[in-house]
C-alpha cells in the first residue's frame, strides 16, 4: 500500500485532509506528523521563515522519508519557502505545498480570486504564489481561528462566509479557502455565493493522486 506523509503545523488541519483522503483515496496509507509549535513560533517570534525554521522542516521531511513515504503533503500554508527547500532536495519525490494545487485550480477557474485565511501569515506568503495575470483579493477572517479553538464551529463558518461575501462584493469570480482548517466551511460558503469555492484538501488530494499515478 502506498504511504503519503501528511505534515501539520496546526492541529485543526489534521481532520480535514484525513477526511478528504478517506473519501477520495481510501486505499492510500496516511502518516500524520503534527508539530503545532511551528505555527505558534512563527506567529510569536517575528523571525519569519529563518534558517532554524528551514531546518525544522527538513528534519520532519527526512523522518517521513525514512519511514517509506512515497510523497509528502504539508498542510499549513504559511511556510512556502521551507517547503520549497524540502522539495528541492528531493527532485524524485512529490513534495506539495498545501496550497499549490488549489492555486493552480483557482487560476484555471477565474481571473479575480478571493483568498480567505484565518491565520495572518498565510496572507503574507500566499498571494505571490498565484501566476501573473490573476488578481488576488485577500480577506482575513478575523476571529475564525479563535472560534475553532473554542469549538465554536458554526461561528467559524459564519465568519468565513462573511469574508466570502465581502470578496464577492469586490467582484471575485472564485473563492479560495487558504487553509486546511477552513475546509469545513466550504458547504456554508457555497450556500451563500454563486461562484466556485475551492479548498486546499480537495485540490491537494486530486493532485497527489495524479502525480503518483493512483
Amino acid at each position: 500500500m502506498m504511504r503519503v506523509a501528511l505534515i501539520h503545523a496546526l492541529a485543526h488541519s489534521v481532520a480535514p485532509i484525513n477526511e478528504e483522503m478517506a473519501r477520495e483515496w481510501p486505499h492510500c496509507e496516511r502518516m500524520n506528523l503534527l508539530d503545532d509549535s511551528l505555527s505558534a513560533d512563527l506567529a510569536r517570534n517575528g523571525g519569519g521563515l529563518d534558517a532554524d525554521m528551514h531546518r525544522r522542516f527538513e528534519d520532519l521531511a527526512a523522518y517521513a522519508e525514512r519511514t517509506g513515504a512515497a510523497a509528502i503533503l504539508f498542510t499549513c500554508s504559511a511556510f512556502g519557502s521551507c517547503i520549497e527547500a524540502v522539495a528541492a532536495r528531493r527532485p524524485g519525490m512529490p513534495v506539495l505545498k498545501p496550497n499549490e494545487a488549489m492555486v493552480a485550480d483557482a487560476a484555471g477557474v477565474g481571473r479575480r480570486v478571493g483568498l480567505i485565511a484565518s491565520f495572518a501569515p498565510t496572507l503574507v506568503s500566499m498571494p505571490s504564489e498565484f501566476p501573473a495575470g490573476v488578481a488576488v483579493i485577500s480577506d482575513m477572517a478575523e476571529g475564525a481561528m479563535e472560534a475553532l479553538n473554542r469549538g465554536q464551529t458554526e461561528r467559524h463558518d459564519e465568519i468565513v462566509t462573511a469574508s466570502a461575501l465581502r470578496l464577492i462584493a469586490q467582484g471575485c469570480d472564485v473563492i479560495a479557502l487558504a487553509q486546511f482548517s477552513m475546509a469545513r466551511a466550504q458547504d456554508a460558503v457555497r450556500r451563500a455565493v454563486r461562484v466556485p469555492v475551492l479548498t486546499t484538501p480537495g485540490s491537494a488530494v486530486a493532485s497527489l493522486r495524479r502525480r503518483l499515478g493512483a
